[in-house]
């Protein structure tokens, strides 16, 4: 078998370390039975030398159990020394399996030990060395003298693994999780034998593709850090200092001389890892909490003081512990910070996240992506300001808009009608309406594109693509990407391509190179020869921006709570914007200050700092394992026959339409494919080139075929009687989300919880009567070919539209007529009042927001003219959570006594 087609494929849609861990397991099974066999079965030796096999290709990557070690162990097989073989391959696993799991402790000592020498507590971590002139025996006395200088205070400790090549250098960091940093030497070889077995073409595009006069050592730095930007990076070379590049200084941590004393780059190791490891804010909130101190400001709970004494709350602090108080005060100074005014560890902790997120600066928000939202548009957008907008996003930019002023141009996603949900706005929606609204002279108005990436069902936008054909409309525009359900993807270098932060970098750095300004020229040449006033010509080419005109404005907003290590509410403003300084740090100071606590949480801020930590040391390895329960779920769903007679999970084919996934993927790779490669190929594929992506984490279950609808399903049967816990539904799915925290023991308990309902939904069909039999099929058609018609923006009514010619809305206008009940009357949709008012022409007009559980969005804002579809989509609704909305009083629409006051007060005459 070949273990991978490339890199990019093989790190986000495989776990090679599961892979490892399987290999080494069935070894043990298979050995074990040949050690107690005197027959020694072909058919065991063959099964054995398959696992070698896939071993063969692992284990030059790992410190443990190490290439002599190894070597021996293969020797031993050959010459059938198996029951010698069976202690060895036994004591590796439990060791290895010791290892991943702190808790089971040390089970071997010694020199095979990572720890040896240090305390019992110390972190080992292994750092790659990439040498062609070290081989197996050097490695293994280079190790052991590390290990003798090891102090037994070592707060950190770390074995060396020796690579030859270029191509073993990035199959090492993508294999090996515990890798935290590389040793490079300047001129290294690109492969072993020439051949490529691994990475094939991959690396040679690589290798082609570096700078004429740049050594391939300096290079691999420049790969590494793309694929691998929390590593760090050091540089041997015997080049004079002033004949290296600035560029090479700023790719590597710190550039050494071949003849140095090795003293200085064992400690700059260290101290790379102590850097990472570092979280400021935490760090000197737990110093806190152990100095005596005086309490005399706010907060009783302060140190614990009314609460360690007290007989009535003794189950608070047992629930609780002691260090969540004792770490609890209203003290900014003292060792701590404010959040408000950083300027000690909360300063220092918020550039470690934004140089470990690809951002210029971060923010910490302490009461949710909510919040962030809201801050970001009202430091980028005044009233009147133009916003190009999802309408599926978050309920937060919406009352963002109204909060601001903003007039938002709502953008309609393409819809999946089948699943009834929506995907993500077409990039020749964004197109077309920016060229709409420069016809009408109203594109200097335009301030802000501002999109979910990616959205609650998975749908990832191509950013790159996104922003580069719209700045090349309109140059200065804000870009704010919500991506509170998204920070992990930072976390793995193809998800991480889709990222505002990543794309704003590579987009700076591509229109300040000469090679773009001579790509420019030549495209805009051939531009200009095209009709500027026929749409299709901007609708139909791919545009590019004017570098001297283009300025970089992006804003995301993570969720770290959502899918990082913290705690509920903790979430971060990313900051990617070459204008802040000039045009917006005041304003986002303002908003900053308008919408944050003056008391913010200090756990919540500490899990912010903590989270950073963990991305930053083991946060590629943690992602691989999501990605990797996520598609144990969609194999185990779609691949079972007792279950896939109910549930399937749609893949790309079913829920992107082909226009936009030009790479022609149709499902994720399963190991059934008849051609496994193609597969993988076609995954790097997509996500580079094609406009939407899934992201394989969000795993839909269509459960139509059971004639339960989603609501009902996720409540009365996921978590009524089987504990199992979902986010989001449609009519007729619901939502499985992995992330860091999933386990493989979740997942297995998912499957067996699917299977309960399926025999139960199988003896319920079994017994059923005829009527029973026909009300399921009627159940079925209602989820299946009866869906209520998913409903578009339809749009604002005149008196709220600020252009006639247009089609943004002011919000604001009519959210605060709304306070005024004698400007409202509620119309019963059961009773037929809706239906009979618009019968007679009138024009009804939402008075407030109207947001079903699910979707999960408005399809209704305030002043927004209510459609035939929006009433057809609300009436099949079976649904009891729309807010906004009280069957027992009705829609809550403007009367025309308001609606004409206001229209006459505007000037735009009678509506």
């Amino acid at each position: 078998m070949k273990l991978v087609h490339n890199i990019q494929s093989l790190s986000a849609h495989d776990n090679p370390a599961q892979l490892r861990r399987d290999a080494w397991s069935r070894l043990v099974t298979v050995i074990d039975r040949l050690a107690k066999s005197d027959a020694r079965p072909p058919a065991l030796v063959q099964a054995a030398n398959e696992q070698f096999e896939t071993l063969d290709l692992l284990e030059n990557y790992f410190t443990f159990p190490g290439k002599l070690r190894y070597a021996a162990l293969r020797q031993a097989f050959a010459a059938g020394e198996f029951a010698h073989l069976d202690h060895d391959v036994q004591e590796i696993v439990r060791y290895t399996l010791a290892l991943e799991d702190p808790q089971m402790g040390r089970v071997l000592e010694g020199e095979t030990d990572p720890r040896a020498g240090a305390a019992p507590d110390a972190l080992p971590f292994t750092v790659l060395i990439v040498d062609a002139t070290i081989d197996a025996e050097t490695e293994a006395q280079l190790n052991a003298e590390i290990r003798a200088g090891r102090m037994g205070g070592d707060e950190f400790v770390y074995d060396a693994l020796v690579v030859p090549s270029f191509e073993d250098a990035l199959v090492a960091i993508l294999l090996n999780h515990e890798i935290q940093a590389c040793v490079i030497r300047s001129n290294v070889e690109v492969s072993r034998d020439g051949s490529l077995p691994l990475l094939g073409q991959f690396v040679r595009d690589l290798v082609d593709s570096r700078p004429a006069d740049e050594d391939l050592g300096p290079w691999l730095g420049e790969v590494i850090g793309e694929l691998r930007p929390e590593l760090d990076l050091y540089l041997f070379t015997n080049v004079a200092i002033d004949r290296i590049e600035d560029k090479v200084h700023r790719r590597f941590r710190r550039v050494f001389y071949v003849h140095e004393d090795l003293t200085e780059l064992h400690m700059t190791i260290l101290d790379g890892v102590r850097d990472r490891y570092s979280t400021p804010f935490f760090d000197a909130l737990r110093t806190f909490a152990q100095r005596p101190t005086g309490v005399f400001h706010a907060l009783p709970v302060a140190r614990g003081n009314s609460l360690f004494r007290s007989r009535w709350l003794r189950d608070m602090t047992e629930f609780y512990g002691r260090n969540i108080f004792m770490a609890e005060t209203s003290a900014t100074t003292g060792g701590l910070d404010s959040l408000l005014d950083p300027h000690g560890p909360i300063k220092e902790a918020q550039q470690k996240a934004a140089r470990t997120f690809g951002a210029k600066r971060t923010y910490w928000v302490t009461n949710g992506t909510s919040t962030a939202n809201k801050i970001v548009v009202q430091s980028q957008v005044e009233p009147g300001d133009i916003v190009l907008i999802d309408r599926n996003c978050h309920k937060s930019h919406h009352y963002a808009m109204v909060l601001g002023g903003g007039c938002p141009v709502y953008l309609d996603s393409f819809q999946v009608e089948y699943l009834s949900c929506y995907g993500g706005v077409p990039l020749r929606t964004i197109k077309s309406h920016l060229l709409d609204l420069k016809k009408a002279g109203r594109l200097d108005r335009v301030k802000m594109l501002l999109l979910t990436n990616c959205t609650f069902d998975g749908y990832v936008y191509n950013v790159h693509e996104v922003m580069e054909q719209v700045l090349a409309i309109k140059p200065d525009i804000v870009f704010l990407w919500d991506e509170a359900w998204f920070q992990f993807a930072r976390l793995n270098p193809l998800y991480r391509q889709r990222t505002g932060m990543e794309c704003a970098a590579k987009l700076r750095k591509r229109y300040d190179s000469a090679e773009y300004r001579q790509e420019y020229e030549h495209w805009k040449a051939d531009f200009d020869a095209l009709d500027p006033a026929d749409d299709a010509t901007w609708l139909d080419n791919a545009l590019m921006p004017d570098p001297d005109a283009v300025r970089i404005r992006v804003y995301a907003t993570h969720s770290t709570h959502k899918s990082l290590s913290s705690l509920r509410q903790g979430s971060m403003i990313q900051v990617w914007d070459q204008d802040f300084a000039a045009k917006s740090e005041e304003a986002f100071l303002e908003a900053y200050m308008t919408h944050t606590s003056t008391s913010p949480n200090y756990q919540i801020l500490a899990s912010l700092d903590l989270a950073r930590r963990q991305v930053d040391l083991e946060g590629y390895a943690m992602m691989e394992g999501a990605i990797q329960s996520a598609m144990a779920v969609r194999s185990a769903v779609n691949s079972d026959p007792r279950l896939n007679r109910y549930f399937s999970c749609p893949g790309p084919a079913e829920m992107i339409p082909i226009q936009y996934r030009p790479s022609g993927i149709t499902a994720y790779a399963e190991e059934t494919a008849a051609d496994p490669d193609s597969e993988f190929a076609k995954i790097e594929q997509a996500w580079s080139t094609d406009e939407f992506v899934l992201d394989p984490t969000r795993v839909t279950l269509y459960l139509a075929q059971t004639g339960i609808d989603g609501y009902t399903f996720r409540n009365d049967w996921l978590m009524a009687k089987h504990d199992i816990q979902v986010n989001k539904t449609s009519l007729n799915s619901v939502l499985f989300l992995t992330n860091i925290g999933t386990t493989f023991s979740s997942v297995a308990y998912l499957k067996e919880v699917l299977l309960r309902i399926a025999d139960e939904l199988d003896a319920i069909r079994d017994d059923a009567s005829h009527v029973q039999a026909r009300l399921h099929r009627a159940a079925v058609a209602r989820l299946t070919s009866e869906l209520p018609p998913l409903p578009d923006f339809s749009e604002f009514h005149e008196a709220f539209r600020p252009s006639p010619a247009t089609p943004e809305g002011d919000m604001r206008t009519p959210f605060f007529l709304a306070y005024n009940e004698d400007n409202i009357e509620y119309l019963r949709i059961a009773d037929g009042e809706v239906d009979d008012a618009m019968a007679s022409g009138r024009r009804l007009v939402a008075a407030r927001f109207v947001i079903p559980y699910p979707p999960g969005f408005p399809i209704l804002v305030p002043g927004q003219v209510v459609s035939a579809d929006i009433l057809a989509f609300m009436k099949k609704l079976d649904i009891t959570e729309i807010h906004g909305y009280r069957e027992e009083l009705g829609l809550p629409v403007f009367t025309q006594q308001a609606l004409e006051q206001v229209s006459i007060a505007l000037g735009s005459g009678t509506p």
